[in-house]
C-alpha cells in the first residue's frame, strides 16, 4: 500500500471519528444543564445543537420573553425552523404580516422566509424552537426578492 493511500485512509478514518464525536447522541438534557443566553427581557436555553444522523446545524431550544420584548427583530436564514408557543400571548411576524400567537400555536418558517415573534401579553411568552438543515440537501440560495 502506498504512503499516499495509507495517509488518505488514516485521514478518512480520523474524519469519520471526528464527525461521530460531534453527532448528537440519544439523551436527556435538563433545563439546568442547557446553555443559557440572556438579553434585555429574554433568555434562550440551548439544548441539543450540532449534527445528528440526518441533520446538520441542529438547534433545539426554549425561549422565555418578557412582556413587550422580543429576542430579535424578524429575520431570515437558510434553515427550516418550527416555533411552538407553550405559554403566553404574542404576535408572529411572517413575511411582513402579523398574526396573533398564543399557547399551542406553531409557526413553520421555510428557508429565507422572514419571521419573528414578540411578546404582546402581560406575562412571559415561552416557545420551543427546532431549527436545522437536512444532510445531503443543498442550502437554498437566498432569493433576490427577499
Amino acid at each position: 500500500m502506498s504512503q499516499v493511500i495509507k495517509v488518505s485512509t488514516l485521514c478518512l478514518a480520523l474524519l469519520s471519528i471526528s464527525a461521530q464525536a460531534e453527532t448528537i447522541e440519544t439523551g436527556v438534557i435538563s433545563q439546568a444543564e442547557a446553555e443559557v443566553e440572556k438579553g434585555d427581557g429574554w433568555a434562550f436555553y440551548s439544548y441539543f445543537t450540532g449534527s445528528s444522523y440526518g441533520v446538520d446545524k441542529t438547534l433545539t431550544g426554549m425561549a422565555v420573553i418578557e412582556p413587550g420584548q422580543q429576542i430579535h427583530p424578524p429575520h431570515q436564514h437558510a434553515d427550516e425552523e418550527y416555533l411552538l408557543i407553550t405559554q403566553g400571548q404574542g404576535e408572529w411576524s411572517v413575511e411582513g404580516e402579523t398574526f396573533s400567537a398564543s399557547a399551542g400555536d406553531m409557526l413553520y418558517a421555510a428557508p429565507w422566509d422572514a419571521h419573528g415573534v414578540k411578546n404582546t401579553g402581560d406575562s412571559p411568552l415561552v416557545f420551543v424552537v427546532f431549527k436545522w438543515h437536512s444532510k445531503n440537501n443543498a442550502v437554498p440560495p437566498k432569493p433576490d426578492a427577499k
